[in-house]
């Protein structure tokens, strides 16, 4: 009697927490998550859905929209003394240098209009700004 009673034991202490493993899994897939529908909400474990992760945005990127911002709330002429400024702390903005102040070139005319966007233009990058303001109105 003993004997069998030690072989039913062993054969419980396998199997039951592989049983209640499988149970609670089940359990929380079927939960219905904060305010979504019950109706066939079921947790899954797909690769197909999985969110990939954001790209984080370049330098240059967000000193352009920054700029821009600043533009629409202020002036041009904030925005390039502003462009300006970041070039000479941060050099490897150099190169995006033109392509920003074109851009606030072109911003400054939808905004302002040619004339009062021209009488904005400064040195900043040669005359890229002064090449956006004119490519904008042509």
């Amino acid at each position: 009697m003993t004997h069998t009673a030690r072989r039913i034991g062993r054969s419980l202490a396998l199997v039951l927490p592989v049983v209640l493993v499988l149970s609670g899994t089940l359990a929380v897939s079927a939960v219905p998550w904060a305010g979504q529908d019950a109706d066939g909400q079921m947790l899954t474990a797909s690769s197909a859905d999985v969110s990939t992760r954001a790209k984080s945005r370049a330098p240059q990127d967000v000193l352009r929209d920054r700029l821009l911002a600043e533009l629409q709330e202020k002036d041009p002429g904030v925005a390039l003394t502003h462009l300006q400024r970041e070039v000479e702390n941060r050099p490897s903005l150099a190169e995006h240098c033109v392509s920003i102040a074109r851009a606030l070139g072109r911003a400054a005319v939808e905004h302002y209009g040619p004339a009062r966007a021209q009488s904005f233009s400064r040195p900043v990058c040669d005359t890229a700004y002064a090449t956006g303001v004119m490519r904008a109105t042509a």
